[in-house]
């Protein structure tokens, strides 16, 4: 923990990560403004921004993460809904705005108490040096969310955890085992950091990501528990694309598995949006990448036939949440939709 009061793990403490659908204090986000990020695209990604906060704000704080005062200003000032007030913005510099996976990752206890994870961060395996510095913002943000932090000394992106709220975290072989991350843990090693920091019980391995993914294979593009014992998983239905037999592979895994007592899990299939292209490059567009709030659930949409069956799968899974469909196509250029810009703070 930082500030050197503890080196007892979140697990030996009480502390568990809780799973996405359980109630939220707040939602974290970074404002966009990285043309490399977003070429000729950074309005529209602001845009897409601007009705994440309308869809959560009625229902949730929301903490939106910018460079100066100024743009600070300029946010607010664009923020015209009654619901604003429930915005706080905060001048924190960031890189980019992939918070999910630099950003804190939030624990609780059955006392009522919370604390956060704050995991290295090395822009997925060193693959570009200008996002590492994204790795401080964890420890700017202590004395704003005034909570323990507890400092892993692990490189782990949030978008490569999935957890079930019941002791099993859901993350892929391709990810988590690769050599750019911790080279110095073997399957055993990481499997015990993850028991330790996220007090579960089980690590529920998948292989591989979709194609174009950078992550190397985060599990929010391919696989999510929406309850204890259901999960959705990506697949392709053309056999003839990239991600058709990566995903057929990781259904095959979760019909396969079972939970700490030895029970299947229900596994619902989620349709691809197809291929979705920057120039002659593949993006990672997938429906997987949602995000489940207090009362909302915000789908990545892509402008393809698919949209509708994915927001109708969704909407009889969270029969208790209304699903806000956003088209995240300028958004995806910059390889992530609206669960990578995203980040939880439970209740």
């Amino acid at each position: 923990m930082s500030g050197g009061t503890s080196t007892s793990t979140p697990a030996a403490l009480g502390y568990a990560m809780p799973p996405e659908w359980a109630r939220h204090e707040a939602t974290w986000l970074s404002w966009p403004k990285d043309p490399v990020t977003w070429p000729d695209r950074v309005p529209q990604v602001q845009e897409i921004f601007l009705r994440m906060i309308d869809a959560l704000a009625p229902h949730e704080a929301v903490h939106v993460l910018v460079d100066t005062d100024d743009v600070a200003a300029g946010v607010r000032a664009r923020m015209t809904w009654p619901h604003a007030a429930n915005v706080r913005v905060h001048v924190v510099p960031t890189v980019d705005s992939w918070i999910r996976d630099y950003g804190p990752n939030f624990l609780t206890r059955a006392d009522g108490a919370r604390a956060f994870n704050d995991w290295g961060f090395n822009a997925w395996g060193e693959k570009y040096d200008a996002l590492m510095a994204d790795t401080r913002v964890p420890a700017l943000l202590e004395p704003i969310i005034g909570l323990p932090r507890f400092t892993p000394g692990l490189v782990m992106e949030g978008g490569s955890i999935e957890v079930n709220g019941a002791g099993v975290v859901m993350t892929t072989e391709q990810c988590l085992l690769n050599a750019n991350r911790n080279p110095h843990l073997d399957r055993a090693g990481i499997e015990r950091a993850l028991c330790d920091y996220l007090g579960v019980r089980q690590v529920l391995w998948l292989g591989e990501g979709v194609a174009g993914d950078d992550t190397d294979g985060h599990i929010d593009d391919i696989a999510r528990f929406v309850s204890e014992r259901i999960v959705v998983c990506a697949v392709e239905e053309d056999p003839s694309d990239a991600n058709y037999h990566v995903l057929q592979d990781n259904v095959r895994r979760l019909e396969k598995a079972r939970d700490p007592h030895g029970r299947a899990y229900e596994v619902v299939t989620l349709p691809m949006p197809g291929p979705v292209m920057a120039d002659n490059d593949r993006l990672p567009a997938s429906y997987a990448n949602f995000y489940v709030a207090n009362q909302v659930v915000l789908l990545p949409v892509f402008g393809h036939a698919n949209d509708r069956r994915a927001q109708e799968i969704l909407a009889s899974l969270f029969p208790d949440r209304r699903i806000v469909p956003i088209n995240c196509e300028p958004l995806i250029w910059g390889m992530g939709a609206i669960h990578c810009v995203t980040q939880q703070q439970p209740a």
